[in-house]
């Protein structure tokens, strides 16, 4: 019977990053209007004419109309200021977003949820056929909103370094970096827009934005000259196996995609970034060239030479002597959660003995980019490490869970 290391707890079900991120408002969590004090008029202003509303008049310098977009939006409209300079702003303000809250709108929950929370947005749209009243249909959608995660999660980790392949390194704490990201819906299936938020999301808004031009220069450099060399200097904006594949998901299927950032008007353009910066288009005659790409990052990333200090949590081999495998959580020397290895007899018997008393080993090796950085090569050197007590009891814990295993696994030693 094979037991879990206390190591390796069950994960969380989470819900998906872009369906419904922590903080997101459901049907018994309606989103209220944010506090009139708060708001800034030239940003509900910007976020209005963002997202469709149309401008009507007003009074000169002193309010704005607004009405939403679309049919049958001529009964509803707001009153928005220009600034705060008159004495009935507040009083203003506060009517239009009394009116956004009630409003049916989907575009009014999205001003809310931008005033209520600066983010950056970012819209991926699909050219898919509509179905029946045009409805999308199951697979339509969940391509979308899949290809839209691959998407965020590759931006995630162009953020914490720059790789042609990543793999299994800063998956974790790249997918933890999405929990705050929120979503707005996907009518048709065609469009999905993603509210990245300034404070925790801003950086990886700005790779995923120049990540993006940086594969559509690429491919167009590509299908001009025959040559692949601009992925290669494409890496250090951030395009990746990862990035690809992303791209790749978005626009199988389809007559072509869209994918456009638009900056929170509340923070400001980044620097380094267009203010109003066309969408990054992709077709299917696209698909080759990326698939190329894709698999070249694959291909080519090379191993990485690292010294990991871990903790031992399964071992085995065919008989009582000889090689073994032996699987370790990694604490420090590489950004990937576990790596399996195989041993020597003398090292797989020191690395059974320490954990046996409670300790992680060192060992020397060649982190392999096939398979995802989950495997060390050319292992050497293990040798027992001393922790703190704290960690040390942790790690007896684990092994009186499992003595079955480790005591058949290290027999004969």
């Amino acid at each position: 019977m094979m037991h879990r290391p206390m190591e390796e707890p069950l994960r969380p079900v989470r819900p998906h990053p872009v369906e419904a991120a922590a903080g997101w408002p459901g049907p018994q969590t309606p989103l209220g209007p944010p506090e009139p004090s708060h708001v800034d008029p030239a940003v509900l202003g910007a976020l209005l004419a963002r997202h469709g509303w149309r401008r009507r008049g007003g009074a000169a310098g002193r309010y704005a109309r607004w009405t939403p977009p679309g049919p049958g939006g001529g009964g509803t409209s707001l009153l928005v200021p220009e600034n705060r300079a008159f004495p009935d702003c507040e009083d203003l303000l506060g009517e239009a977003l009394t009116a956004l809250a009630r409003s049916a709108s989907p575009s009014a929950r999205d001003v809310l949820v931008g005033l209520t929370v600066p983010s950056d947005e970012i819209r991926w749209c699909r050219d898919v056929p509509a179905g029946p009243a045009g409805a999308a249909t199951w697979t339509a959608e969940e391509q979308l909103r899949s290809a839209a995660r691959q998407m965020l999660l590759a931006g995630a980790l162009a953020a914490r370094g720059r790789a042609g392949y990543y793999g299994a390194r800063h998956r974790g704490p790249a997918a933890a970096s999405l929990e705050s990201v929120l979503v707005g819906p996907a009518p048709g299936g065609r469009q999905l827009t993603a509210f990245v938020p300034v404070l925790t999301g801003r950086l990886l808004a700005v790779r995923l934005h120049q990540a993006l031009y940086a594969v559509r220069e690429a491919v167009d450099y590509q299908r001009a000259t025959g040559g692949m060399d601009a992925f290669d200097g494409a890496v250090e904006a951030g395009v990746s196996h990862e990035l690809t594949e992303a791209v790749v998901a978005l626009v199988r299927g389809t007559e072509g995609a869209r994918v456009a950032v638009d900056w929170a008007p509340a923070a400001g353009v980044p620097e380094g970034c267009a203010v109003d910066a066309e969408p990054v288009e992709f077709s299917p005659g696209d698909l080759t060239v990326l698939r190329e790409a894709s698999a070249r990052y694959l291909r080519d990333e090379p191993a990485m030479p690292v010294r990991i200090t871990g903790a031992v949590v399964r071992m085995r081999r065919s008989g009582p002597r000889g090689d073994g495998t032996v699987r370790v959580r990694v604490l420090a020397g590489a950004d990937v959660p576990h790596v399996r290895m195989t041993l020597d007899e003398e090292s797989y018997r020191i690395a059974g003995h320490a954990h046996l008393v409670g300790l992680p080993i060192r060992v020397h090796g060649r982190l392999e980019s096939r398979g995802g950085f989950r495997r060390l090569t050319g292992a050497s050197g293990v040798v027992p490490v001393q922790v703190d007590e704290g960690e040390k009891d942790r790690l007896m814990k684990s092994l009186q869970e499992n003595l079955d295993f480790f005591e058949e696994a290290c027999s004969g030693d």
